[in-house]
């Protein structure tokens, strides 16, 4: 059993991806090419007026905070449950990351504890939809609006999400996401995007991604190589004409892991909310109870994840910000005790049967 079933899904499409990337081949246009055609249907599945394409998640959260010239000793407010490229870019640029503790329920960041954070040299929060589900983002637009700051949603996890009708990337002033492999829209390699309804924005990113390039050889910005490759928008052209469709099988797919599943804390999604269900997280709250079922499973052949064993408060890397154990209670308590379970458009039946017989046995 595979924990995210990649070979199924490409043996589905094997012949219009083999297809899209032999047209590539054919043509020689390798950069450029079909990105402009992947940003189009981007900004038309999102509602985004603006979708630029890029290198990856990563450097999608950079091109952001650079185009809203987050400096040195700015503050950005951010969660320490998530992957670790949302503080890294900001730490990355000089700026200093401010954490905030999770809502229990949906792990998403607590937005009754925002403000609390709020200095003046506060210039932007970065809430994360974390596993596929959107964080409270009229609460966090309206925080911001009072305190003059910028949002950029973290949707590496939630392309395709829904919040109270509108679609992930389509909620703040910027967002961003992430095309790897694993994340539930992936391409065969590194990939991302920045979405954005300011024109003006839009343009400076799309400068910055190419080296600050305005035209051949003319740099008005400080930029980097953040362009994404033509060979992976031709594969993510193909996957996102298929792609409603998977998002409905994740749902299902989710029910029936809801419906069934006995003995453990299953995940909670917000009213107006649709997850895309990047990852499928259970909680086992007794103390050693999440270790002894991960043996078990892997026992019988069924893999599993943690995501994410060390909040990024405790992370060497940020020891410097001056965080504790204890600092952020529901974080600590939740890596402690979350476990994912396979999950993928391609999970068949049969093999969720066998996962679910397994933990309620």
């Amino acid at each position: 059993m595979q924990f995210i079933n990649l070979q199924a899904q490409y043996q589905a499409y094997k012949d219009e991806i083999d297809n899209a990337m032999q047209e590539v081949l054919d043509t020689s246009s390798y950069i450029g090419g079909k990105v402009p055609d992947l940003e189009r249907e981007l900004e038309e599945f999102s509602g985004a007026k603006y979708a630029i394409a890029c290198s990856s998640g990563t450097d999608a959260l950079l091109l952001a905070l650079m185009a809203l010239d987050i400096k040195e000793e700015d503050e950005v407010i951010t969660t320490p449950y998530t992957f670790i490229a949302t503080a890294e870019m900001i730490a990355f640029i000089g700026a200093k990351p401010v954490f905030v503790d999770i809502d229990e329920k949906t792990f998403n960041i607590d937005v009754s504890k925002i403000e609390e954070k709020i200095t003046d040299k506060t210039k932007a929060i970065i809430p994360v939809s974390l596993f596929g589900q959107c964080s409270n983002m009229d609460a966090i637009n309206d925080i911001a609006k009072k305190y003059n700051l910028k949002v950029i949603e973290d949707g590496a996890q939630s392309f395709g999400a829904e919040y109270k009708g509108k679609r992930s990337g389509n909620l703040s002033d910027v967002a961003t996401t992430s095309f790897f492999p694993a994340k539930p829209l992936g391409c065969y390699g590194d990939g991302g995007a920045v979405f954005t309804n300011n024109e003006e924005l839009a343009n400076k990113m799309r400068v910055i991604l190419n080296h600050g390039q305005t035209k051949r050889y003319v740099h008005t910005e400080i930029g980097f190589n953040g362009r994404l490759d033509s060979i992976q928008a031709a594969i993510l052209l193909v996957k996102l004409k298929h792609y409603k469709d998977e998002i409905q099988k994740r749902q299902e797919i989710a029910q029936f892991y809801n419906s069934n599943l006995k003995g453990v804390t299953l995940p909670y999604i917000e009213d107006g909310n649709l997850s895309v269900w990047a990852q499928y997280c259970i909680r086992l709250k007794e103390e050693g109870k999440r270790e002894k079922m991960q043996t078990k499973l892997k026992e019988m052949g069924i893999p599993t994840a943690i995501y994410y064993p060390i909040p990024l408060h405790l992370q060497e890397v940020f020891s410097y910000l001056g965080y504790k154990e204890g600092d952020f209670p529901v974080s600590e308590m939740v890596s402690k005790d979350i476990l994912a379970l396979p999950m993928s458009a391609f999970l068949t039946q049969k093999e969720q049967t066998k996962v679910i017989e397994v933990i309620n046995g």
